[in-house]
């Protein structure tokens, strides 16, 4: 009788956390395997920070003479998002290559909950796109970027939280595609423009009439905002850290709480 309890309750806890490990080492390991599209991920968001805070230069001001910043400076966080959106929209990709390649439907039909999938799946999105932000942070010093050791770690928190509410908003988006060309066509038309109404390439303060309405509900500016914050203290800030950081974690929170509802809504289907 008591060895019957045993394996009663083993296999439980192995059928989610298991499954979930497998799916995140795939997604790492296999966005390792193609350097081109890793050099991709940090080049180009490296190549607009350079060339578009160089043209812009000090003709850009942030707020007030005394805290105007060349605009390389106050790029930075929003080059660093971009990286991250970048990571995410690209490891999202995969759940559409997966279901044509009949590895998905292997992987549903095996007695494994929906939940583990999810998670597995962003978890190992959540993982590249935040050590894609972090590497960038290298180049930290050069626009004047001193991180203390607390600093440090809210960085990587708010990092990571980013990286996890993206990487979840493209699986919802990604798990009922068959298609990887319809999936650019949304991330186009809606992850991009998420982007660049974050406060990324202008300020919030700068903006006007509609644009700053969206600005506000728009939750990737509070990501932004709280990079700035930790990055450049000194600089004028739309919101303070705490709230930057509890929104980000309700971001989180439901854009995962999607993904799992679309994995789930309809069981038979891939």
């Amino acid at each position: 009788m008591a060895t019957a309890s045993i394996p009663a309750s083993t296999p439980q806890s192995a059928g989610m956390a298991l499954p979930a490990f497998t799916l995140w080492w795939r997604e790492v390991v296999r966005f390792y395997r193609q350097p081109a599209r890793v050099a991709g991920v940090i080049l180009s968001p490296l190549l607009f920070w350079i060339v578009i805070g160089s043209g812009f230069g000090t003709s850009f001001r942030s707020g007030q003479a005394t805290g105007q910043q060349h605009y390389l400076d106050y790029f930075y966080p929003g080059a660093l998002v971009m990286i991250v959106l970048f990571t995410a929209i690209f490891t999202m990709m995969s759940v559409i290559e997966d279901r044509n390649e009949g590895f998905l439907l292997s992987v549903l039909v095996a007695p494994v909950p929906r939940s583990a999938i999810v998670l597995g799946k962003v978890l190992g999105g959540t993982t590249l796109a935040a050590i894609q932000g972090l590497i960038f942070l290298v180049f930290a010093p050069l626009v004047g970027v001193h991180m203390t050791l607390g600093s440090f770690g809210l960085i990587v928190l708010t990092v990571f939280l980013v990286s996890f509410a993206l990487t979840a908003l493209g699986f919802a988006i990604a798990w009922p595609m068959d298609s990887t060309q319809a999936f650019h066509a949304i991330i186009n038309l809606f992850l991009i423009p998420l982007w660049l109404l974050s406060g990324a390439l202008f300020p919030l303060s700068g903006a006007s009439g509609w644009i700053r309405g969206v600005m506000y509900v728009n939750p990737l500016t509070y990501g932004v905002e709280a990079l700035r914050t930790l990055m450049y203290p000194e600089a004028p800030s739309s919101f303070s850290l705490t709230a930057s950081i509890l929104t980000l974690v309700l971001f989180t929170l439901f854009m995962f709480g999607l993904a799992f509802a679309m994995a789930n809504r309809k069981k038979g289907s891939v």
